[in-house]
């Protein structure tokens, strides 16, 4: 394996409290060495050890590649016409949903494994280098086992999400659809997914049918995830604490029980997606009050083709400080250290001694920038695996 010594970092952000300042564990003046596909050093340039080869940043700043962990990659088609019709104000009477699992049901094994390329590596040239995506636009044995085998394949972040709505032909016997998620279609899917989830929320599935299905999942091996209050409140959040989800993703209707929940929640990350309320014109969620309620928050983009088009980390982080009481600070964690607790990951979203070699530089002095300059393409080099992605 060669070593590169990236040194000429302004600023740093580690992550790690014990190698710098404050929560970032910032080091100014700062070098890094990668060894193969690991951190093999992380600290003050002065004391940087030597290395096979040297990559000279020029004052850029650095920090770990972005943990996304929440997206919807694995469809067919796209929506361009419902978003058209909803900023314009016109109404649209296609199906949303129904209408990209219509178009996912269509499209071959081929096409969904180079669109989900497509997005993958789009979201690395913005520096996210681990991206969770789900399933959920099959809704059949068949269609969603097949969506998880081409993921699983680009991917070690793959969700069953089964129970994202009940299927077009079970919408009038929605507790038969329940019986094929957690029956014949998680026997299908388990063996490539690592999580199972579902959409706990009114016009999806309610708490009772959520429980049934994130326990089904977990006699299989595997760990629950909640799309929970999203749209409206409900028992998302608890169920999602209760049951020791990983994480509970969008908590933009909380109440105060749901908010002690998760700042007494041994592992409950609340991954909050502004993404979704930026394309959707929605209300926010408040990102400072659960923060000062000791919550982990995680940023992810929730890109998928209705209602968060995006993959972009950057324009998360810097919605996030302008929309929702982040700090820049705040928000950079939440976006690499957050994200990597909510896929209960300890090698990605830091720079320190045995993480995984992901490193990211941005054409500025400080990560500060993410927010400072919104829509700015800001980053400059992106290491993955401790590979120099191309420019």
């Amino acid at each position: 394996m060669t070593s590169t010594l990236v040194t000429g970092i302004s600023t740093l952000v580690t992550n790690d409290p014990a190698l710098g300042e404050g929560p970032l564990g910032l080091v100014r003046d700062a070098a890094v060495v990668l060894d193969g596909e690991h951190v093999a050093w992380a600290g003050p340039a002065s004391a940087a050890p030597a290395a096979d080869r040297r990559h000279d940043a020029q004052g850029r700043a650095a920090l770990p590649g972005f943990v996304d962990s929440h997206s919807h990659l694995l469809f067919g088609g796209d929506r361009t016409e419902e978003f058209n019709a909803r900023m314009s104000g016109r109404p649209y009477s296609a199906g949303g949903i129904r209408t990209t699992v219509a178009a996912t049901r269509e499209a071959s094994d081929e096409e969904l494994a180079e669109n989900l390329a497509r997005y993958l590596a789009e979201a690395r040239r913005q520096g996210t280098t681990t991206m969770e995506t789900k399933s959920g636009y099959g809704l059949t044995p068949e269609q969603e086992s097949r969506a998880l085998r081409v993921a699983a394949r680009q991917t070690d972040e793959v969700t069953y999400l089964g129970a994202h709505i009940v299927a077009p032909e079970y919408a009038d016997d929605p507790a038969a659809y329940v019986d094929l998620v957690t029956g014949p279609m998680l026997d299908a899917c388990a063996p490539y997914a690592r999580w199972v989830d579902v959409f706990c929320e009114k016009g999806a599935f309610d708490g009772d049918q959520a429980r049934a299905i994130l326990t089904a999942g977990q006699a299989k091996g595997l760990t629950p995830r909640v799309h929970a209050n999203q749209l409206s409140y409900g028992p998302g959040v608890q169920l999602a604490v209760e049951l020791g989800a990983a994480s509970a993703d969008h908590c933009t209707h909380l109440s105060d029980a749901d908010v002690d929940a998760l700042g007494q929640s041994a592992g409950t990350v609340a991954t909050l997606l502004p993404g979704c309320e930026f394309s959707t014109r929605a209300e926010y969620p408040d990102a400072r009050r659960l923060l000062d309620a000791g919550v982990t928050v995680a940023l992810s983009t929730d890109c998928n083709p209705g209602s968060s088009f995006t993959s972009s980390m950057p324009f998360c982080v810097a919605v996030a400080v302008r929309e929702m009481g982040m700090t820049p600070d705040e928000a950079v964690w939440a976006a690499t250290e957050g994200g990597a607790r909510a896929l209960r990951r300890t090698d990605v979203g830091r720079v320190a001694p045995g993480a995984r070699a992901d490193l990211v530089l941005l054409d500025a002095p400080s990560h500060v920038h993410l927010a400072y300059r919104p829509g700015v393409p800001l980053v400059s080099r992106v290491w993955h695996r401790g590979a120099l992605l191309d420019a």
